[in-house]
C-alpha cells in the first residue's frame, strides 16, 4: 500500500498533503534497494563463513583427499623417475657401449621442459605448488619415457644389425653363481696373496670347489689351452671384434685350441693350479689388447639389482687367491 505524506501549515492551521518530486521518488528508492543489497551481502557472508553447510563439510573433506592423493602420486612419481634414470644409465653405459652407439644427449632427454610457462593456468587453483609440481614431474616421466622407448627400439634395431657380435661378446659368468655367494676379488689394486704386497688384479675371482664347471662367456675359437706360467691350467678364447678371455688356476681342461665354442658350453673345471691360494676360477676380458673391468659383461645373467650387489661385492676388497 502507497503510503501518503502530510505537512501542517501553521498560518492555516491544517494539513496539507505532500507530493514528493521524481527524485525524491527515485532516491527513495534507490536508498532502499542498496539497503537491501548490503543487507543480503552480510547475511550471504555470514551464511557461507560461520555456518557450515554439509555441502560445504563434504568439499573440504573431498579436498583434504585429493591433497593426500596429490602427496602420495608425487612420491611414486618420484620413485618412477629413480627407476626411468637407472634405465637410462644402464642404456648410455652398457647397452650403447656394446653396440658401438652413441648415448642419448641429456638435452634429449629433457627437452620440451624449458621456455614458457605451460601450468600458468594452474597458479589460480588452491594448493597451486603441489599441483603444479606434481603435473612438472608426470610431464618429465612421461617425456623420459618417450625418449627411452625410443632408445630401445634404436637399441633393439642395432642388435639385430649385430646379432652374430652379441653372440660374440662376453655376457655371462664364468660359473654358476645366481646368488652371488662365488663372487670374490674384484678388478683393480689388490693385496697379494702371496707376496702380501699391493698389486693390480687384472680380472675377477669367483670362489668355488675343484671341478665346479666352467663356461664360455661368449661365442668364439680357443686360441690357447695349456699350462701358462702364474695362471696354471690357462684357456683363452679370441671371441673377435676385439674382444678375448681367459679362464685360469684350471684343474682340467675340455677344449683345444683351435676348437670353436659358444656361450654357456663348459669348457673346463675350476681348481687351483698355478700361483693360487685355493680353488677358485680367475677370469679376464680383454678388448683391444687391453683388460678391461669383467664386471661390465654380465649383462645375460645379472638384472640391475642383482649387478649393484655384485659392484659391493668386488669393490668391499673381497679375498683375494692369486
Amino acid at each position: 500500500m502507497r503510503k501518503i505524506y502530510y505537512q501542517y501549515d501553521p498560518n492555516r492551521r491544517v494539513y496539507r498533503r505532500v507530493f514528493p518530486t521524481l527524485g525524491q521518488r527515485m532516491f527513495s528508492w534507490l536508498w532502499r534497494f542498496l539497503l537491501s543489497v548490503l543487507l543480503g551481502g552480510v547475511f550471504f557472508i555470514i551464511y557461507w563463513f560461520v555456518i557450515s553447510t554439509p555441502q560445504v563439510e563434504d568439499l573440504l573433506v573431498e579436498n583434504s583427499r585429493l591433497q593426500s592423493q596429490y602427496r602420495v602420486l608425487s612420491r611414486k612419481v618420484d620413485d618412477a623417475l629413480l627407476v626411468l634414470h637407472d634405465i637410462e644409465e644402464r642404456d648410455d653405459n652398457l647397452y650403447r657401449v656394446l653396440l658401438e652407439a652413441d648415448p642419448v644427449p641429456e638435452v634429449a632427454r629433457k627437452s620440451g621442459f624449458n621456455g614458457t610457462n605451460r601450468y600458468a593456468e594452474l597458479n589460480d587453483m588452491s594448493n597451486a605448488d603441489l599441483v603444479v609440481n606434481t603435473s612438472q614431474k608426470v610431464d618429465m616421466l612421461s617425456r623420459k619415457l618417450y625418449m627411452q622407448t625410443r632408445s630401445f627400439n634404436e637399441v633393439v634395431e642395432l642388435s639385430r644389425e649385430q646379432e652374430n657380435k652379441l653372440a660374440c661378446i662376453p655376457a655371462i659368468q664364468p660359473v654358476s653363481n645366481k646368488d652371488l655367494k662365488r663372487t670374490a676379488s674384484g678388478y683393480g689394486y689388490r693385496n697379494d696373496p702371496i707376496y702380501h704386497v699391493r698389486r693390480f688384479h687384472h680380472g675377477m675371482d669367483f670362489a668355488c670347489d675343484t671341478g665346479t664347471p666352467v663356461y664360455a662367456t661368449g661365442n668364439g675359437k680357443v686360441v690357447y689351452a695349456k699350462w701358462k706360467s702364474g695362471y696354471g691350467n690357462l684357456v683363452e678364447i679370441d671371441h673377435g671384434y676385439g674382444y678375448k678371455t681367459r679362464y685360469a688356476h684350471l684343474s682340467k681342461i675340455l677344449v683345444k685350441e683351435g676348437q670353436k665354442v659358444v656361450r654357456s658350453e663348459e669348457i673346463a673345471k675350476a681348481g687351483s693350479t698355478g700361483k693360487s691360494t685355493g680353488p677358485h676360477v680367475h677370469y679376464e676380458v680383454w678388448v683391444g689388447n687391453k683388460d678391461v673391468n669383467p664386471i661390465n659383461y654380465y649383462f645375460m645373467d645379472l638384472d640391475a639389482e642383482q649387478y649393484e650387489e655384485m659392484v659391493n661385492l668386488a669393490e668391499n676388497h673381497g679375498k683375494v687367491f692369486d
